[in-house]
């Protein structure tokens, strides 16, 4: 018999008792994200969900359906903006997380040949 637990039961168990460990991993899901892998950062913010509140719970908050959050969070999930930050404020809020998000955006990057005249 195989003395081995589930991941997603390692990590709720990991963040039911570490708030540190539950911070770590909303922030990393957000900068992943923020840093432009949106689908590698959303993957992480499913696991975030269901380590911490769930989808039904969540779903409750939000006013969208528990299944309809799980599929913006599949890998080809696609939410809409309007979605994902009311789940953002609904985790911040009821996670007691104590993170601060705080977006940098980067000088867009000039076409091929453009110049700059000064």
């Amino acid at each position: 018999m195989a003395l081995t637990k589930d991941f997603r039961e390692t990590v709720k168990a990991r963040a039911d008792r570490n708030p540190t460990f539950r911070a770590g991993l909303y922030q990393e899901a957000l900068q992943t994200m923020l840093d432009g892998d949106f689908p590698a950062g959303r993957i992480m913010l499913r696991e975030f969900i269901n380590a911490t509140i769930g989808f039904p719970a969540l779903a409750a908050r939000v006013g969208v359906s528990d299944k309809s959050l799980m599929r913006m969070f599949e890998p080809a999930g696609n939410p809409y903006a309007a979605n994902l930050f009311a789940v953002l404020q609904a985790l911040t809020r009821e996670c007691r997380l104590g993170v601060t998000v705080e977006a940098k955006l980067a000088r867009p990057a000039r076409p091929a040949g453009e110049r700059v005249v000064v």
